[in-house]
């Protein structure tokens, strides 16, 4: 801003001096003042020494304005200003377009731990925290953030609630987890909330204000830790067949619809052992009531969620044979 109204004001200037020393029209007077102080040449040489005094000072004046421009933009280079302007506005365009994504309100160290999870699932996720370490953490993992507080419906609006699968507020505040479950809902009543609590009493608040899962890190480490002392060869075994056991056994949910073309059909019926040698350990009714040891003869209805587990190429033969089947030309 400097830098133009110095060239603005040295323009000026020099219309009205060449104005009244050349008497030429203003609009001469305009180009010969433009054309000196742009250090673009001389449309005539002045005729006596008013005029080369102002040239002199014009031409000057045009040096050190061009020299206080191109250190501007030296610095504003070397210093990451214009490329973290354009980077900051590319990071904007590419969460604006994403859909079906995950929102992490809170990049601590449970966020962090989500983050990775996501990361190695392969799923989109959008990191929203204001705290500077959190953010430069998030830039070192190469995630998309926003960096804002997650308490504020605009700054959640901007992290794509809208169109997120899902939520995970994190936060190392009850308080501040609390405030981003009571917006989030409001702003998506059907999103999936989960959220982090630090005892039985705020994770029933959080349960009230809308939040569909409740994690209690220190109550579940204390739950981990006992049972790794009094039943160890149980908690191996879990640890062994958990998601973070490996790649040999995984767990997948797979929805059962009705352009699969498998709802009404029994377990036994469809012989998904046989056919795609994963397991079925669970069956989430479409009420919500859980089938934790599915019969071979349950029936399978438009709504229900499998709970299956087997290795990724099984748990893919799967979720193709209840993939929507494509419509049959008559």
């Amino acid at each position: 801003m400097l830098a133009l109204a110095a060239a603005v004001g040295v323009i000026l200037g020099g219309t009205l001096l060449f104005h009244h020393f050349t008497h030429e029209t203003w609009m001469q007077a305009l180009y010969r003042a433009v054309v000196t102080s742009s250090l673009t040449g001389l449309d005539t040489v002045p005729q006596n020494n008013s005029t080369r005094l102002i040239s002199i000072v014009l031409v000057l004046a045009g040096l050190t304005i061009f020299a206080f421009i191109a250190t501007i933009l030296v610095e504003g280079i070397a210093g990451g200003i214009f490329t973290g302007a354009v980077a900051e506005q590319r990071r904007k365009r590419a969460i604006a377009k994403l859909t079906d994504h995950y929102v992490i309100c809170g990049y601590g160290r449970v966020g962090r731990r989500v983050g990775e999870e996501f990361r190695e699932a392969g799923v989109p996720y959008v990191v929203l925290d204001f705290n500077e370490d959190a953010i430069e953490r998030a830039r070192e993992d190469g995630a998309l953030y926003i960096e804002g507080n997650a308490t504020n419906d605009e700054d959640l609006q901007e992290s794509g609630v809208a169109h997120a699968k899902g939520l995970v507020a994190s936060s190392d505040s009850d308080v501040d987890n609390l405030y981003i479950t009571l917006s989030a809902r409001t702003i998506r009543p059907d999103l999936l909330i989960v959220a982090r609590a630090s005892d039985a009493d705020v994770a029933e608040k959080l349960r009230r204000a809308g939040a569909d899962r409740i994690v209690q890190p220190y109550s579940a480490a204390g739950k981990e830790m006992a049972a790794l002392v009094l039943r160890p060869q149980v908690a191996a075994f879990l640890e062994v067949v958990s998601v973070t056991g490996g790649a040999d056994l995984q767990y997948e949910e797979i929805v059962v619809t009705e352009a699969s073309g498998q709802s009404g059909k029994t377990i036994r019926n469809l012989r998904i052992r046989h056919e795609t040698g994963a397991v079925i350990v669970a069956l989430r009714k479409e009420d919500g009531t859980f089938d934790t040891t599915p019969d071979p003869d349950a029936v399978l209805e438009t709504g229900d969620v499998m709970i299956a587990a087997g290795s990724s190429d099984e748990l893919r033969l799967l979720e193709e044979l209840f993939a929507p089947r494509e419509p049959v030309a008559g």
